[in-house]
């Protein structure tokens, strides 16, 4: 089982066009407000899905980030790309959203049963899509704070430095809680050895 982050250079595309969305939404531009919420709405969405595990609470999250991103726009100054700011937000209101005693999610069997599934026939990934669905599983058994560090760097795709950025820590530290999360992993994967006699 693999852990995989995004395309770099789709990432660095839409960082690019996401830095000139934002001075256009800076400057009152409206259609470029709407087109960077179409950026990165899905995105956050399926990110605070995975961490409460139910579409309302995902929505509504989703929704008290963009209402936060709005009212901060300005003080935007593009020292990190725009998805590390936004993604930086979104994680303190889900932190806010913990501290009023929110539970992290624990899918159960029918939760997983219900996630979109974007592969041509339901039979041709079932075994890909059962060791995805082992390894995410695992994943939320991770510590709190080493499963954010894996959503952020692996799930959203950010890089190591953005994930820091987003987390408020150090580069190390991300290092260190993703190869915690790796021989974790590793450890609760590893096909038992077969005895010789």
């Amino acid at each position: 089982m693999r852990l995989t982050c995004r395309n770099r250079e789709s990432e660095d595309f839409m960082s690019d066009q996401s830095q000139t969305l934002c001075e256009r939404a800076k400057a009152g531009d409206l259609e470029a407000a709407s087109a960077l919420v179409t950026q990165h709405y899905q995105r956050l969405f399926g990110w605070f899905r995975r961490l409460c595990g139910h579409d309302e609470e995902a929505e509504d999250l989703t929704q008290k980030t963009f209402c936060k991103v709005w009212a901060a726009l300005d003080t935007f100054q593009a020292r990190s790309s725009f998805s590390t700011w936004i993604h930086g937000i979104g994680y303190h209101v889900y932190l806010d959203w913990r501290r009023r005693g929110n539970p992290a999610a624990q899918p159960d069997e029918g939760w997983w049963l219900a996630c979109p599934d974007d592969s041509p026939s339901p039979f041709e990934n079932a075994a890909e899509r059962e060791q995805a669905h082992q390894l995410y599983a695992l994943v939320d058994q991770l510590d709190e704070e080493t499963r954010q560090t894996v959503h952020i760097h692996y799930y959203q795709g950010l890089s190591l430095a953005e994930t820091a950025a987003v987390l408020g820590i150090a580069t190390s530290t991300v290092k260190y809680r993703l190869r915690e999360a790796i021989e974790f992993l590793k450890a609760r994967t590893a096909e038992p050895h077969v005895r010789t006699r």
